[in-house]
């Protein structure tokens, strides 16, 4: 099991109220699987994603990672975790523009103290991987934007991470390059990539395994392709 996540709450102080923005989160995700989770603006679904990113932690509950709980882990235990167990892909990239392709995938390896050398070899083969390999010396504003996403795709899988996080990450794309996008993911979970993805359309929640719907902080149950639920 990659995750799991058992009775998470978690509140938020408005002045003086307290409002619960998720209730009683029960999730289990298993090695190379691959899930999706929709809900409309406001129901929790990015609140969800962080705590799973080790982005921020829950008010009550436990989470395990890899068999770990880290629901009370410190910041630098935290930082730690999303450094080496964990890629990000984003709607908006999350480039830097002044960095080629091939220095914006090798900056997750130079925070992991990865020498030089290595870290070039090890981006270059990651942007080979999707498609890439004659654009590494290209900066984000010579690249379209389903090449930008390639490259933030890049990014995420050049540390080998246990799981592979994706909020709404067609979300600025046009629907060719959106697609093609998630061709990629699909590869990767061909390849035995753990993958959770947050998304608002259908259409690509459709590619996962496992589709959960979040609405008002509550997750519902997930119905696998084929029709069974979990």
């Amino acid at each position: 099991m990659i995750l799991e996540l058992k009775g998470i709450y978690k509140d938020y102080l408005q002045g003086k109220m307290v409002v619960s923005v998720l209730k009683d989160i029960n999730l289990s995700v298993e090695e190379g699987d691959y899930i999706a989770i929709m809900g409309p603006s406001g129901s929790g679904k990015t609140t969800l994603m962080n705590l799973i990113g080790c982005l921020d932690v829950p008010t009550k509950g436990s989470y395990l990672l890899m068999g770990e709980d880290i629901s009370k882990a410190g910041e630098n235990k935290m930082a730690e975790i999303r450094n080496q167990s964990i890629g990000f892909v984003f709607q908006q990239f999350n480039l830097l523009p002044k960095l080629s392709a091939l220095d914006n995938v090798a900056l997750p390896l130079l925070y992991g103290g990865v020498n030089k050398s290595e870290r070039r070899e090890r981006a270059k083969a990651a942007l080979e991987k999707v498609g890439l390999g004659d654009r590494l010396d290209f900066r984000p504003n010579q690249l379209s934007g389903g090449q930008c996403q390639r490259v933030a795709i890049a990014r995420a899988i050049v540390g080998n991470p246990k799981l592979l996080l994706a909020d709404e990450p067609t979300g600025a794309l046009d629907s060719k390059s959106g697609e093609q996008v998630m061709e990629l993911f699909q590869r990767l979970n061909d390849e035995g990539a753990t993958i959770v993805m947050i998304t608002h359309e259908q259409e690509i929640a459709d590619y996962a395994r496992t589709l959960y719907h979040i609405r008002d902080g509550v997750l519902q149950n997930g119905s696998r392709k084929g029709g069974s639920d979990e």
